[in-house]
């Protein structure tokens, strides 16, 4: 797959704004600019990342004023000449310059082909160009870092350092194929059984990352759950700081779950306010009561609200049936509408595993300590380490891990060379297709098609 011809697409977000930026890449930008451009040097002479000033002019009329900045190949994002025209944020004068280069043998960028163009002009691997999406989709601080480690290739480089380990003895195995009539062994097994067991855990350490960066990328699921007019879609409209949640004193308002994400000190969170949680002949009401529960199993913190207003002792009493739902969760348990009793606060409370905090949503009153439980525990899921967060990745890594697995077990069996060979080669495939450095045009234009068209 080679893309030479030129192409142009804006860079920036649609819309009318201060400026805009219109990419182009290819060959013959320079020259074809040339055409269009006057400034106080020519585009041909014009230096690799200098900026200048100048005119746009279809014939004798002016299209806008623009900054030009040159990037010359192969020292740009591409790979290839690239050229980046800084317009006003007119829609009429993107559109107009759109126009003047396509009219002129320029083709619009499809869907993130600057960027898989960096890919195989060698700019850049496969997990890099896949974060350079990510980096952009970025919704916080730990969802930013995720995506920004990345791209400075640590992920990349620790599946590069175990494929080629791998195939340092892959080779080996290959050589003793060609020897099969001659029972000769290049390979010493005891040494590739060492290898493998390090790479199977080096991988599975990896595979079992995936849960911690799903959650850093996309964001960590909170159900809030608890009986009916307990407060739970007041909580959420208060954590918002807006009427999202319809809030009603009557029992069973909310009847369906409702997800909106929500961000605390650098960390996304995706509240759940769920189905109040009794028994019910509305078959409606009790759908929504399942939906809850298939929430708090799916959740990795639970906020479970009390009435400060009614009998502490029966309900938490009545919370024990969740007890199987709630185990090897994070609960974090409040008292709420003490505003409506104020004594509470003093009051003992009933005994009870989880931590627990006397809140008012309807006031606010203490909603720091929940903030500040939320943000504790979400810090101890933060890592330094490399983390998977990309789903395409951690299916090829289930991929080598399974084959890396199914190597060891045939050493330990005494599998014949070429079986050997045979599972270190799907090993050695799917560690290639997270790099990139096995992969085909479908599954390229798989990946590029979830881009934006001006990257």
């Amino acid at each position: 797959m080679q893309h030479r011809d030129a192409i142009i697409a804006p860079a920036t977000a649609p819309g009318r704004g201060a400026i805009a930026v219109i990419r182009l890449s290819g060959e013959n930008i320079f020259e074809l600019i040339d055409r269009f451009f006057q400034g106080k040097v020519s585009v041909g002479k014009q230096k690799s990342h200098t900026v200048q000033l100048g005119y746009l002019r279809a014939g004798t009329q002016v299209i806008d004023e623009v900054l030009l900045t040159v990037f010359r190949a192969p020292h740009s994002y591409t790979g290839e000449d690239v050229a980046e025209l800084s317009c006003h944020g007119s829609v009429y004068i993107q559109r107009r310059i759109l126009e003047l280069f396509l009219r002129n043998g320029v083709r619009t960028a499809d869907a993130g082909e600057f960027t898989l163009r960096a890919f195989l002009n060698g700019k850049m691997d496969l997990p890099q160009a896949e974060a350079v999406a990510d980096l952009i989709a970025s919704k916080s601080a730990a969802s930013h870092r995720v995506a920004w480690q990345q791209m400075r290739g640590g992920f990349s480089s620790e599946i590069k350092a175990l494929r080629q380990e791998l195939i340092h003895f892959a080779s080996l195995i290959e050589l003793e194929l060609d020897f099969s009539g001659e029972d000769v062994a290049f390979a010493d097994r005891e040494a590739l059984e060492q290898l493998l067991q390090k790479i199977e855990a080096a991988v599975k350490k990896l595979l079992d990352s995936f849960a911690l960066g799903n959650v850093l990328k996309n964001g960590i699921p909170v159900a809030i759950i608890g009986a009916p007019n307990v407060g739970k879609s007041t909580l959420l409209n208060a954590l918002l700081h807006e009427s999202r949640a319809i809030v009603s004193s009557m029992p069973g308002t909310t009847r369906d779950s409702i997800e909106v994400e929500w961000v605390l000190q650098g960390m996304t969170y995706r509240l759940i306010d769920t189905a109040g949680i009794r028994q019910t002949a509305d078959e409606i009401e009790r759908i929504g009561i399942q939906k809850t529960y298939a929430q708090i199993e799916g959740a990795q913190l639970i906020v479970l609200l009390l009435d400060a207003t009614g009998d502490l002792d029966a309900q938490l009493q009545s919370t024990c049936a969740l007890k199987p739902l709630l185990k090897d969760k994070t609960v974090i348990q409040l008292i709420n509408k003490i505003d409506a009793k104020p004594a509470t606060a003093e009051e003992p409370l009933p005994e009870t595993p989880y931590q627990t905090f006397f809140i008012s949503a309807q006031t606010g009153t203490g909603m720091d300590g929940l903030k500040a439980a939320l943000s504790e525990w979400a810090n101890t899921v933060e890592s330094g380490d490399t983390v998977v967060s990309n789903s395409r990745h951690y299916a090829a890594l289930q991929g080598a891990w399974e084959s890396l697995k199914r190597t060891r077990a045939g050493l330990q069996t005494g599998l014949s060379s070429d079986w050997l060979a045979q599972d270190i080669r799907q090993a050695l495939l799917h560690l290639g297709e997270i790099t990139g450095e096995v992969a085909t045009d479908d599954l390229l234009e798989h990946i590029f098609a979830h881009f934006c068209v001006g990257k």
